[in-house]
């Protein structure tokens, strides 16, 4: 009868643990990961379209990762009292690279961080958005993880926090890098 109990009792841990281990698993496979700018630009680079990809590249935010590289970020680190160069330090990593302090798990094969500020870094990992089919219908496309960025999400960065911030101003740094997609013909 002892035995008995006992194989009732270890047979429902098993359960649990497998039931735990499944729902683990299928909570994973929903995370949307990071599939990196040149997998945008294959839909969001044609003038037709707006050139998304192309005003992103001519900004600032695309050229974040190489900044810190730079002799200004250096002397700005050095005056932080950080003494590790700027692209290996959470301070200013964190703004500077998508995705950041995200699990390997989250970024698809050929993700470059070296490409700086990307386009999911305002709208959301891309992986289950990106289909055209769920673009054309923007409430599939948020649904499937895209973010409509606003001022709070540009604050995340844009704030008194970084060493170089002196004010912000929304409008006119959005005005900056708005990236329409054009209306279509009538």
């Amino acid at each position: 009868m002892k035995r008995r109990t006992y194989l009732r009792a270890a047979s429902a841990v098993v359960l649990c643990i497998a039931a735990f281990a499944g729902r683990a698993a299928a909570e994973v496979a929903a995370v949307h990961k990071y599939i990196g700018a040149d997998k945008c630009a294959m839909c969001h680079k044609a003038e037709a379209k707006g050139n998304q990809y192309g005003k992103w590249l001519a900004s600032s935010h695309a050229k974040a990762w190489e900044t810190l590289a730079s002799p200004k970020a250096l002397e700005i680190a050095k005056k932080k009292g950080i003494t590790t160069a700027p692209q290996a330090t959470e301070a200013c990593v964190k703004c500077h690279v998508t995705g950041f302090g995200q699990v390997a798990a989250m970024f698809d094969a050929g993700f470059k961080k070296e490409l700086g500020v990307q386009c999911e870094a305002c709208h959301g990992p891309g992986s289950d958005y990106k289909a055209i089919s769920v673009m054309k219908d923007k409430a599939a496309a948020v649904a499937a993880g895209l973010i409509i960025p606003d001022e709070a999400m540009c604050k995340k960065c844009h704030n008194a926090e970084s060493p170089t911030f002196t004010a912000f101003d929304y409008k006119t740094m959005y005005a900056k890098i708005a990236h329409p997609r054009p209306a279509a013909p009538k």
